[in-house]
């Protein structure tokens, strides 16, 4: 399910400092969500603002996001949809303040209404959502993460993830008991630590420090519906050939062709200064494939019947 989206302006690298972007360069992009081959509900959410143009000039902060619901029938879609309300509403209305704190506050506070929700309502019970999220300012790029959705980035031929999975097989890959090889293939992949909304609290992993964008760099971020079918190899020749929308559909379509079992949601960002590759079609958000004008887990673990049929159709 998409959400939000503004404007367009910049893009990423390592470590922090801020300073200013040069106009010359902006960031574009676009996101996707497709409710996969086997579901007949979408409990993605993917959102994006970008920075407003101002003759020439881009002015204000980027918000770049998806959330994968968890929770069965419509509960998954509407924790994912509230993580995405408030981190957007909470972001911006705390412009100008340290971007890692804004990010930690508007997870918290999403974390809270997710909660409460489930808790008033016992149709929602037990509800959740991962959120991976990242917020540009001038040339730094900052991530907010929970969950086992994840990004990545592109510089030159290097590609690789930048968040880290909350889940049981990789807390034991990080411990050394287990292969990625032997956590790919675990009956246990799907067992997630930490989300959005299963419990009172929780501890999301956000950046102190701005990570340094450089001009050229692209981000990815994906649910697991497209990390957990699509090879990394796969990703960068996709996302190093096309342009963002057509890198999205791309993406999109590799996963389906591997099964499609789950929702799928990707989006894919460039900083670059090629002002005819941000046509309307590289800044828009899109909810399924069909394309549009503008729109704008816990603690204790939790088990994703990410692989359950459920049906025919499409959202």
């Amino acid at each position: 399910m998409a959400l939000f989206r503004r404007s367009a302006a910049r893009e990423t690298a390592r470590k922090p400092q801020e300073i200013a972007a040069s106009p010359a360069w902006r960031l574009v992009g676009a996101m996707l969500s497709h409710p996969g081959k086997i579901r007949t509900n979408n409990e993605d959410t993917v959102a994006f603002a970008l920075p407003h143009s101002d003759g020439g000039e881009f002015h204000g902060d980027a918000l770049l996001l998806v959330a994968d619901g968890m929770g069965g029938h419509a509960a998954g879609e509407v924790a994912s949809r509230i993580a995405a309300d408030v981190l957007y509403r909470c972001f911006f209305a705390g412009s100008g303040r340290p971007v890692h704190e804004v990010l930690a506050e508007c997870f918290h506070q999403a974390n809270a209404e997710i909660f409460e929700a489930g808790r008033q309502n016992p149709e929602y019970a037990g509800m959740g959502t991962t959120c991976t999220a990242i917020a540009v300012r001038h040339n730094c790029a900052w991530l907010a993460h929970v969950g086992d959705s994840r990004a990545y980035m592109l510089r030159d031929d290097d590609f690789h993830q930048i968040s880290e999975d909350h889940t049981l097989v990789a807390e034991l890959v990080r411990r050394g008991s287990l292969t990625r090889e032997e956590a790919a293939a675990s009956p246990e992949r799907n067992v997630i630590l930490k989300a959005l909304g299963t419990a009172a609290t929780v501890e999301p992993r956000i950046w102190d420090e701005g990570m340094v964008l450089r001009p050229n760099d692209r981000l990815l971020l994906c649910s697991d519906g497209l990390s957990d079918l699509v090879t990394d190899t796969m990703m960068q020749e996709l996302i190093a050939a096309h342009s963002p929308l057509d890198a999205c559909q791309a993406l999109i379509d590799a996963a389906l062709g591997a099964g499609g079992h789950d929702n799928v949601s990707v989006g894919v960002f460039h900083l670059t200064d090629r002002f005819d590759e941000t046509d309307a079609a590289d800044t828009v958000i899109e909810r399924p494939t069909r394309r549009t004008e503008d729109a704008p887990i816990a603690d204790r673990p939790t088990r994703r019947n990410a692989d359950a049929p459920i049906g025919d159709g499409a959202n």
